[in-house]
């Protein structure tokens, strides 16, 4: 819940520092919020996306960005603790008994590597199909972070765009209207503005908190994996608990340390 929180108010604090500061400073919010800009860099930028990733994968950014700022969180501790129990019952009771084991497990990975070793599956073949699911994992990420990346190198493109656009109207109607002139000036700068603006704060962030959800799925794999094994080799629950102990992030590894000490 902290870490989601942090996202949120990092979010409300970049926009309060851009657009707080401009309104603080005499801006007006009509001033920012111009229609004609705002349609040029984010239809601009969903245009460009459309045309290079297709429509049906421009359909999910939207449920991207809610796993980016709202992912699922993996307990690893309580992972860890879960192969260390089932390599206590494994060695007492046989492979075979931790089938009811797997209906306590939350994740569904965790659960096949296991479900393969109770079959009979070979310490190889278990680390093949590992590998394999690994593998189209970082593929399937790779390419949802590539479009929030993509998309936050097209938004201050566009931005240039609308400011030379407006730039291009402005001098067109050199020696008329002056408060169109000023109006077509403000639209032109106000288009770099949200760029600028989108791409730095909505999809770069977007594909940093991807990029973090990746990682935190992958160790959460290699900890399900190093388990299986481990309990496939029949080693000691204390030489498993050190075992995944190493895989955890260091954060969770200093509580280990502090809970030893």
């Amino acid at each position: 819940m902290i870490k989601k929180a942090g996202t949120i108010y990092g979010l409300i604090l970049g926009l309060i520092s851009v657009f707080g500061v401009f309104i603080f400073e005499g801006g007006t919010v009509k001033a920012l919020f111009l229609l004609a800009p705002i349609i040029i860099v984010f239809g601009g930028t969903f245009a460009a996306t459309i045309i290079g990733f297709g429509f049906e994968k421009f359909k999910d950014i939207w449920k991207l960005i809610k796993i980016a700022y709202f992912p699922r969180q993996y307990d690893l501790e309580k992972l860890r603790d879960s192969f260390v129990n089932m390599s206590v019952i494994s060695r007492r009771e046989g492979l075979l008994s931790l089938d009811k084991e797997l209906k306590r497990m939350d994740y569904v990975f965790p659960k096949k590597l296991v479900g393969y070793a109770i079959d009979g599956s070979d310490a190889e073949s278990i680390e093949n199909f590992a590998w394999l699911e690994l593998k189209a994992m970082k593929e399937r990420h790779d390419s949802n972070i590539a479009v929030f990346t993509k998309m936050g190198g097209y938004a201050p493109t566009m931005g240039i765009l609308g400011t030379v656009m407006a730039l291009i109207i402005t001098l067109a109607n050199a020696g008329g209207e002056p408060n169109l002139l000023i109006r077509n000036i403000s639209t032109a700068f106000i288009a770099t503005m949200w760029g600028v603006f989108s791409a730095n704060l909505l999809w770069f962030p977007i594909a940093d908190r991807l990029k973090k959800c990746h990682l935190e799925e992958k160790n959460m794999m290699e900890i399900s994996l190093e388990g299986v094994l481990a309990i496939q080799r029949g080693e000691i629950p204390s030489v498993v608990r050190a075992r995944l102990n190493s895989i955890l992030p260091q954060s969770s590894q200093k509580n280990v340390l502090l809970a030893l000490g």
